[in-house]
């Protein structure tokens, strides 16, 4: 089992910056595991975000490439979204996951990932006023 612990999320308005942290209970799930984020806003579908495999290579979701960097470090079991010129369209409850990289390490694969395919933590809201 696999323990995932965010913090970080809040209330910013429109052009600020955020950063999200992820801790990891076990060492494999950073540096074996395709990890990333997803997010979910009320009455949407839930939208892979950002996943960094255990290469290192990141993907982006098209809607947040150049303003949402994704980065870990395996010595601290870390996991962080920096997260830079909010919009309003960013408002939604954000989960950090970890999932076997076979299953595929890109935002499009993980908006299609079974429930029972991943493990997660709670998710910090993240609300972006205009």
């Amino acid at each position: 089992q696999v323990q995932l612990v965010e913090s970080g999320g809040g209330s910013v308005q429109s052009g600020g910056s955020l950063r999200l942290f992820c801790a990891a209970s076990t060492s494999w799930a950073i540096t074996d595991y395709c990890v990333g984020w997803f997010r979910q806003a009320p009455g949407k579908e839930r939208e892979g975000v950002a996943t960094i495999g255990p290469d290192g290579v990141t993907r982006y979701a098209d809607s947040v490439k150049g303003r949402l960097t994704i980065s870990k470090d395996n010595a601290k079991r870390i996991l962080y979204l920096q997260m830079d010129s909010l919009k309003p369209a960013d408002t939604a409850m954000y989960y950090c996951a970890a999932a076997w990289a076979g299953y595929g390490c890109s935002s499009d694969s993980w908006s299609r990932i079974r429930d029972e395919d991943y493990y997660r933590g709670q998710g910090p809201q993240v609300t972006v006023s205009s």
